[in-house]
Protein backbone atom coordinates (compact mmCIF):
# COMPACT_ATOMS: atom_id res chain seq x y z
CA UNK A 1 0.00 0.00 0.00
CA UNK A 2 1.62 3.62 -1.03
CA UNK A 3 1.47 6.81 1.90
CA UNK A 4 1.90 9.90 1.26
CA UNK A 5 5.19 11.47 1.43
CA UNK A 6 5.25 14.31 4.61
CA UNK A 7 7.40 17.17 5.04
CA UNK A 8 10.69 15.81 6.18
CA UNK A 9 10.99 13.26 3.59
CA UNK A 10 10.30 15.79 1.08
CA UNK A 11 12.89 18.30 2.41
CA UNK A 12 15.16 15.58 2.21
CA UNK A 13 14.59 14.96 -1.40
CA UNK A 14 14.91 18.27 -2.26
CA UNK A 15 17.91 18.46 -0.30
CA UNK A 16 19.73 15.94 -1.90
CA UNK A 17 18.34 17.39 -5.69
CA UNK A 18 20.17 20.56 -4.40
CA UNK A 19 23.21 18.93 -3.58
CA UNK A 20 23.68 16.41 -6.61
CA UNK A 21 22.34 18.65 -9.36
CA UNK A 22 22.90 22.30 -7.78
CA UNK A 23 26.07 21.95 -7.04
CA UNK A 24 27.44 20.77 -10.55
CA UNK A 25 24.89 23.13 -12.29
CA UNK A 26 26.53 25.80 -10.51
CA UNK A 27 29.92 24.84 -12.08
CA UNK A 28 28.72 23.98 -15.01
CA UNK A 29 27.09 27.37 -15.80
CA UNK A 30 29.93 29.26 -14.62
CA UNK A 31 32.34 27.31 -17.68
CA UNK A 32 29.44 28.09 -19.63
CA UNK A 33 29.13 32.02 -18.89
CA UNK A 34 32.67 32.34 -16.68
CA UNK A 35 30.94 33.51 -13.74
CA UNK A 36 29.25 36.82 -15.39
CA UNK A 37 25.79 35.97 -15.30
CA UNK A 38 25.72 32.45 -13.35
CA UNK A 39 22.66 32.75 -11.56
CA UNK A 40 20.63 32.99 -14.72
CA UNK A 41 22.07 29.95 -16.30
CA UNK A 42 21.98 28.00 -13.12
CA UNK A 43 17.77 29.35 -12.18
CA UNK A 44 17.18 28.13 -15.70
CA UNK A 45 18.63 24.62 -15.85
CA UNK A 46 17.60 23.95 -12.22
CA UNK A 47 14.01 24.90 -13.79
CA UNK A 48 14.17 22.92 -16.87
CA UNK A 49 15.63 19.70 -14.27
CA UNK A 50 12.77 20.53 -11.91
CA UNK A 51 10.23 20.79 -15.02
CA UNK A 52 11.23 17.99 -17.50
CA UNK A 53 12.90 15.10 -15.10
CA UNK A 54 9.93 14.33 -13.34
CA UNK A 55 7.78 13.91 -16.79
CA UNK A 56 10.17 11.62 -18.44
CA UNK A 57 11.54 9.65 -14.56
CA UNK A 58 8.01 8.65 -14.11
CA UNK A 59 7.70 11.15 -11.33
CA UNK A 60 11.19 11.35 -9.81
CA UNK A 61 14.01 13.37 -9.72
CA UNK A 62 17.28 12.37 -8.00
CA UNK A 63 16.58 12.79 -4.75
CA UNK A 64 13.08 11.57 -5.25
CA UNK A 65 14.17 8.67 -6.53
CA UNK A 66 16.89 8.09 -3.54
CA UNK A 67 14.29 9.06 -0.80
CA UNK A 68 11.75 6.38 -2.60
CA UNK A 69 9.04 8.94 -3.10
CA UNK A 70 7.88 10.10 -6.39
CA UNK A 71 4.93 12.73 -7.76
CA UNK A 72 2.06 11.43 -9.39
CA UNK A 73 -1.74 12.41 -10.06
CA UNK A 74 -4.26 12.04 -7.83
CA UNK A 75 -7.31 11.33 -10.35
CA UNK A 76 -5.57 8.61 -12.55
CA UNK A 77 -2.03 7.53 -10.38
CA UNK A 78 -0.44 7.92 -13.73
CA UNK A 79 2.97 9.89 -13.68
CA UNK A 80 2.87 13.99 -14.11
CA UNK A 81 2.84 15.23 -17.96
CA UNK A 82 4.19 18.01 -19.02
CA UNK A 83 1.43 20.37 -18.65
CA UNK A 84 0.99 18.80 -14.28
CA UNK A 85 4.54 19.87 -13.96
CA UNK A 86 4.58 23.41 -15.81
CA UNK A 87 1.12 24.25 -13.45
CA UNK A 88 3.03 22.55 -10.24
CA UNK A 89 6.22 24.47 -10.62
CA UNK A 90 5.79 27.38 -12.63
CA UNK A 91 2.23 28.77 -11.56
CA UNK A 92 2.69 27.14 -7.75
CA UNK A 93 6.36 29.16 -7.31
CA UNK A 94 3.85 32.49 -8.61
CA UNK A 95 1.93 31.43 -6.35
CA UNK A 96 4.38 31.62 -3.38
CA UNK A 97 5.71 34.50 -5.00
CA UNK A 98 3.32 36.89 -5.12
CA UNK A 99 2.11 35.85 -1.43
CA UNK A 100 5.59 36.67 -0.68
CA UNK A 101 6.00 33.30 0.91
CA UNK A 102 3.11 33.33 3.08
CA UNK A 103 1.88 30.46 0.55
CA UNK A 104 5.14 28.85 0.99
CA UNK A 105 4.44 28.57 4.77
CA UNK A 106 0.95 27.51 4.28
CA UNK A 107 2.01 24.65 2.22
CA UNK A 108 4.65 23.31 4.60
CA UNK A 109 1.92 23.59 7.29
CA UNK A 110 -0.51 21.35 4.88
CA UNK A 111 1.99 18.50 4.55
CA UNK A 112 2.66 18.51 7.82
CA UNK A 113 -0.95 18.94 9.27
CA UNK A 114 -3.16 17.30 6.30
CA UNK A 115 -3.75 13.67 6.23
CA UNK A 116 -3.72 13.94 2.53
CA UNK A 117 -0.06 15.42 2.83
CA UNK A 118 -1.09 17.91 0.00
CA UNK A 119 0.59 21.35 -0.28
CA UNK A 120 -0.47 24.26 -2.51
CA UNK A 121 1.61 23.76 -5.51
CA UNK A 122 0.24 20.01 -4.79
CA UNK A 123 -3.28 21.32 -5.20
CA UNK A 124 -2.80 23.58 -8.13
CA UNK A 125 -1.65 20.77 -10.62
CA UNK A 126 -3.70 18.08 -9.36
CA UNK A 127 -0.70 15.95 -7.81
CA UNK A 128 0.55 14.12 -4.85
CA UNK A 129 4.02 12.82 -3.23
CA UNK A 130 3.91 9.23 -2.43
CA UNK A 131 6.38 6.59 -1.04
CA UNK A 132 6.78 4.25 -3.92
CA UNK A 133 8.86 1.33 -3.02
CA UNK A 134 7.94 -0.55 -6.04
CA UNK A 135 10.91 0.91 -8.66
Amino acid sequence: MEREAGFWIRLGAQLLDALIVGIPLGILSLSIDGGTDRESVTDILGFLYSLLLPVFWNGYTIGKRICRIRIRKVNDHMPPGFVTMLLRNMVGGLVYAFTFGIGLIASIIMVCVREDKRSLHDYIAGTEVIYDDGY
